[in-house]
């Protein structure tokens, strides 16, 4: 990671901080100097707060729905009513939904799109206009291995990811003239609630070792303070199972994606 030092007003935003990755996300920017805005539907972001402040940075918590329609919007001000610009954003927020699409709910469905993907555009869109205005600023958004490939029994969520890897390559790119970086953030299978969440605890992948998520986020911070455009982290499976995904064919990578996600897996 190259060497960064951050004013005392250094300012950062982490979306859906009040576990796994986007906690430790927002340690990682605590430890760093960043005073920090988070933000998650549940009221656990209060207690992380407290977790957070203890590495002595200034924390705002924030409790709002950002799959919501107006949950964006309502969030953005909060943000531009802080006091200070700001200088790097980890969009993390996500959910998943684990099963056959046949039998699903189409509404837990919609909502990982809501949060997934129409959130993250949303607020990009708002809080990149500022940044490439003072031509400042970092944004990492939590992709996944599992956008790197179809993903049957989590069809929703791994479209959801591969749009947000395409998306944050994309706009890196149209911004590569100015003085704002994209990052995109690939974890595997990570040691946090989404595979109970996600109604995955019986699939062989739910059910196997998993990484650290402190872990995931320290690669994912030095990354982003880097400047790199993407790193696949944690283990060297998830680096191996990204570059695999990218070389076979597209019906072999669903197939060994299914063996993994497939309900009932674990006890096979």
């Amino acid at each position: 990671m190259e060497h960064y030092d951050p004013s005392a007003s250094a300012f950062a935003v982490v979306t859906g901080a009040s576990s796994g990755i986007g906690l430790e996300l927002a340690k990682q920017f605590a430890r760093n100097g960043f005073d920090l805005m988070i933000v998650a539907e549940d009221e656990d972001i209060f207690d992380a707060a407290t977790e957070i402040e203890a590495l002595g940075a200034r924390v705002e918590p924030v409790q709002i729905d950002l799959a919501e329609e107006d949950g964006v919007d309502e969030f953005y001000e909060r943000i531009s009513s802080y006091g200070a610009p700001l200088d790097a954003i980890a969009i993390n927020a996500g959910v998943g939904v684990g099963g056959p699409f046949l039998e699903n709910d189409i509404e837990d469905e919609l909502n990982i799109i809501n949060l997934n993907v129409i959130s993250t555009v949303r607020l990009s869109k708002l809080v990149l206009k500022d940044m490439v205005a003072r031509n400042e600023g970092r944004v990492l958004y939590t992709s996944s291995i599992a956008a790197d490939a179809p993903g049957p029994f989590e069809a929703i969520y791994a479209a959801s990811k591969a749009f947000v890897q395409s998306f944050a390559e994309a706009i890196r790119n149209e911004l590569k003239d100015t003085g704002v970086t994209i990052t995109s953030l690939q974890p595997g299978p990570t040691d946090t609630r989404f595979f109970e969440r996600a109604g995955m605890e019986d699939t062989k992948v739910g059910a196997a070792k998993k990484d650290d998520p402190a872990d995931v986020a320290k690669e994912g911070f030095e990354a982003l303070m880097a400047g790199k455009d993407h790193v696949v982290a944690g283990s060297m499976k998830n680096k191996v199972q990204s570059t695999m995904s990218k070389v076979v064919p597209e019906t072999t990578a669903a197939e060994i994606h299914r063996k993994q996600a497939e309900p009932g897996g674990a006890s096979q």
